[in-house]
């Protein structure tokens, strides 16, 4: 658990160091430490770079070297490949670097089995594709703030109606994403009857987006895509008890 606050709070901080000049021009971030004056450029890099040092060093010689590799190539990935290039360059930026954000699932397994099996990588790839569905529901809201950033989100480039059809194309995969983990063997009934429910419910939401296309039903869809992702893996917490008792 502290290597993963020190690689999240690492990957945090140079993300807002590095993205500090599009942060001061969206209402939505412009708050933030650095574009509000609260800290300095340096301090915050500083802090980002010590704290993933920090972070190899409790997965490495605290757990194992796996981890700590993996938790690594995450931060390198989102500080490297989503914020510094994919996010200002392709409407994609959010898919591909979705990847990013799938890591811990995977440093969370291999820093128990020392391993990277299925049903971690299944994890991966359930969060991979919750991501896209999740932050496209955001930037239908924040549009204007991407459009005078300069950011090439879906709604930006795309429009409205191309976004919404990505998000039900996404769900689709997602939902049934988090079902492979029942024959997969990784899960039981118990987790196969929530999955069903919270992922119908996450189609709907998505369904009724697409079909109003309205900043209420991308609002609504937002706060689901958290809730949904939340419940979902307490399912998972829940089917592995009711399995050993």
């Amino acid at each position: 658990m502290l290597g993963g606050v020190l690689a999240a709070g690492g990957a945090s901080s140079l993300n807002q160091y590095l993205d500090r000049d599009i942060d001061a021009m969206m209402v939505r971030t412009r708050n933030r430490p650095l574009p509000s004056g609260r800290l300095r450029p340096r301090a915050v890099l500083l802090f980002g770079l010590v704290f993933t040092v920090l972070s190899v060093a409790v997965f490495g010689l605290g757990v194992n070297w796996l981890s700590a590799t993996l938790a690594l190539g995450g931060n390198l990935f989102y500080v490297l490949v989503y914020t510094s290039w994919l996010k200002r360059v392709t409407p994609q930026n959010i898919v591909i670097g979705g990847i990013a954000g799938a890591i811990p699932p995977l440093v969370g397994w291999a820093a128990v089995r020392d391993d990277v099996a299925l049903p971690g990588i299944l994890l991966f790839v359930i969060i991979t594709l919750w991501t896209p569905p999740h932050f496209w529901s955001l930037s239908i809201l924040t549009q204007r703030d991407y459009s005078r950033a300069g950011i090439p989100m879906l709604p930006v480039v795309r429009g409205l109606d191309k976004t919404c059809v990505n998000i039900v194309v996404y769900t689709v995969l997602l939902v049934a994403s988090t079902l492979l983990l029942y024959p997969a063997g990784a899960m039981g009934v118990f987790y196969l009857v929530v999955a069903v429910i919270l992922g119908g419910a996450f189609l709907v939401q998505a369904a009724m987006l697409a079909r109003d296309r309205t900043q209420a039903r991308a609002k609504s869809l937002f706060v689901y895509s958290n809730i949904y992702l939340a419940l979902l893996f307490a399912a998972m917490v829940a089917d592995r008890l009711v399995a050993l008792s």
